[in-house]
């Protein structure tokens, strides 16, 4: 089986490739990239492709590594203690599964998603290192391995918020989501709005690339705000000439609240548009 795209989701040629390496190899696949390039869309993509089930394990910065593999609930256990009855004898009826024993549990292959890796604590991917190379993990409350009955396909996704460890990255095959050119990005913007008027995609695309060369922006706008901000464009009650009619020396662009995200940035495109009208005047 090889992953080559779907009709909902533009993979690269370069990206394709690293998928199949990945599941070729038997490594986890770790994607890096801006956010909202699509990491996590690619997973539920392979997964679709592929024909396998998606199991998804979103990270947070209090999440540990032995959730994933399972947890021991003592507080249903005492409480049931305290009720009597026959099923506090058993230990494993307080084991809750994880999305690693999940995914290890599962009859047929899957797709397992590790969600934003690098927000949890630095220690996080090294308590994860036996797991996923061995692909099996020592339940010690009932002195039980578990194995994988087949080697998942994993997808790691990471927005670089911290560096991963050394140890990590020798186990994973790595591939970074570059910023799509402007031919792939109009390939993803048909996907998404097959419908739309090719002028406004045009014009909006012009406005989004001229945006992210702008020196000193905080955060740049990603693929999904464009995907958004189009939405927005395309709705009736936008004007069709609401960009072609665009003031040039208005640095901010019409219902910029899709692809501007903080306040920093605005000022600076506020501050860009003041320089630009008194030179013009000059």
């Amino acid at each position: 089986m090889k992953f080559e795209g779907t009709d909902s989701y533009i993979a690269t040629d370069d990206l394709q490739l690293a998928v199949n390496a990945a599941v070729a190899l038997e490594r986890p696949l770790l994607i890096k990239g801006e956010p909202g390039t699509g990491k996590t869309m690619l997973a539920e993509e392979v997964a679709t492709a592929l024909d396998m089930k998606l199991i998804r394990w979103h990270i947070k910065s209090t999440t540990k590594a032995q959730q994933g593999l399972y947890e021991y609930d003592a507080v249903s256990r005492l409480r049931d203690s305290q009720l009597g009855g026959d099923k506090v004898n058993d230990i494993a009826n307080y084991i809750v599964k994880g999305k690693l024993w999940e995914a290890f549990d599962a009859d047929e292959q899957v797709v397992l998603l590790i969600d934003e890796i690098d927000k949890a604590d630095i220690e996080f991917p090294n308590d994860l290192l036996h797991e996923l190379d061995k692909m099996e993990f020592y339940v010690y409350e009932t002195q039980t391995f578990v194995k994988a009955k087949h080697r998942p396909i994993i997808i790691i996704t990471s927005n670089n918020e911290k560096e991963l460890p050394d140890a990590f990255l020798r186990r994973c095959f790595f591939h970074y989501i570059n910023f799509p050119d402007r031919t792939t990005m109009r390939a993803i913007v048909d996907v998404h709005h097959p419908d739309v008027q090719q002028d406004l995609v045009k014009d909006a695309m012009e406005i989004f690339f001229d945006l992210r060369t702008v020196p000193g922006m905080k955060k740049k706008p990603s693929t999904s705000e464009l995907i958004d901000w189009l939405k927005l464009l395309m709705s009736d009650d936008i004007p069709d000439a609401i960009l072609k009619d665009r003031d040039p020396t208005k640095a901010i662009p019409p219902l910029y609240g899709a692809l501007i995200k903080n306040e920093q940035d605005v000022h600076l495109l506020e501050k860009l548009a003041f320089m630009h009208r008194r030179e013009s005047r000059s």
